[in-house]
């Protein structure tokens, strides 16, 4: 199997390394290189061989899209996956009409992105194997581009709309955390069932454990979002 060679454009240096951690646990993916800002990124692309991007639009000296503009105004066989908090329709609009292979947003799970990696290896390998480009090919390659993420890809016994509810939480709190008893009476839950969507975070590497003294003395157990 051909390895992905993946750049990562993110400049916070811990979301940064999340991303790496994910990617180099998906098989047939290696991160060949981090930038953080778009002229590290313009640099990185000129001096290595890249297959794909996993692009950040919001980055200190611009936007991601002067990335993306660049490649395609290039003709660089480079792909673009968009990873951003970017909700606005226009990047949306303007990364789509530039030929990105994938928008995902954050907060995400490893799950999130193992999926559309997953679907993007499909969409090259159909490329690789295809002797000619029939309609019914290019309608299959596309369509593996395409698939949303499939809700039973959620851990067993998780929902994933509530899941996101709890990420939102943990991001929200910053390095004050949450317990699980804040966390169940924010979302709706019992204090034992919001302490599994946290310990699958935590088991993830989306969020870290530690303690503080409870209002009993006794130590409680503390979530903090660590990408």
């Amino acid at each position: 199997m051909t390895e992905v060679r993946v750049l990562i454009v993110e400049d916070e240096a811990l979301v940064a390394d999340a991303h790496r951690d994910y990617v180099e646990r998906v098989e047939g993916f290696v991160v060949v290189g981090v930038a953080e800002t778009v002229q590290e990124a313009v640099r990185a692309l000129a001096h290595q061989p890249v297959d794909l991007v996993l692009l950040d639009l919001n980055l200190p000296d611009g936007s991601g899209l002067e990335v993306l503009q660049g490649v395609r105004a290039a003709g660089r066989p480079v792909d673009i996956m968009t990873i951003t908090a970017a909700r606005e329709v226009e990047p949306v609009r303007t990364a789509v009409t530039l030929g990105v292979v994938g928008y995902l947003l954050k907060p995400f799970t490893f799950a999130d992105l193992r999926d559309r990696l997953e679907a993007y290896r499909r969409y090259r390998d159909g490329l690789a194997g295809a002797p000619s480009a029939s309609q019914a090919a290019v309608d299959a390659m596309f369509g593996e581009l395409r698939r949303p993420t499939d809700p039973g890809n959620a851990p067993k016994g998780l929902d994933r709309g509530v899941l996101e509810e709890v990420i939102a939480l943990l991001r929200d709190a910053g390095a004050t955390g949450r317990s699980a008893s804040e966390v169940g009476v924010a979302v709706g839950l019992s204090r034992v069932t919001a302490r599994r969507y946290l310990q699958y975070l935590t088991e993830q590497g989306r969020a870290l454990r530690s303690q503080r003294l409870g209002g009993s003395g006794r130590p409680e157990v503390l979530f903090t979002w660590r990408v």
